[in-house]
């Protein structure tokens, strides 16, 4: 028997900021509001889905370094120059990790400085 991810729990100092962005880059919606502020989003059906829901948790810890983990999306309704225009139109940022240049990817970040990628292939909608 194997695992499958179910949740990313992602500490942040707004998570009403974020929770905003990502259901704009997911297509997510809210799912759920905890008592400590933690904000989960994910699709309109719900955890336990083929999609994972993200945490947004509240959190005053500094952030020294860049996250360990990162997050990849891929399109699912347009091209990837598309993705990107409206990526950056809802608050993504260019991010530069080192990257060359000739990458087939965006390296972006979030509304707090969280690196993801857009990759280039277009993914079918679950």
């Amino acid at each position: 028997m194997a695992c499958r991810i179910s949740e990313l729990v992602l500490d942040c100092a707004d998570p009403e900021r974020l929770a905003a962005f990502w259901c704009e880059v997911l297509g997510y919606v809210e799912l759920d509001r905890d008592d400590d502020g933690s904000i989960e989003i994910g699709p309109a059906e719900g955890f336990g889905g083929p999609q994972p829901t993200l945490i947004l948790s509240p959190s005053t810890d500094p952030r020294v370094a860049k996250l360990p983990l990162h997050i990849d999306v891929n399109p699912t309704d347009r091209d990837l120059d598309a993705e990107l225009e409206r990526l950056l139109a809802v608050g993504a940022k260019p991010a530069d990790v080192g990257q060359s240049g000739e990458e087939s990817w965006h390296v972006l970040a979030d509304p707090e400085g969280n690196v993801f990628c857009l990759l280039r292939r277009r993914l079918s909608p679950v």
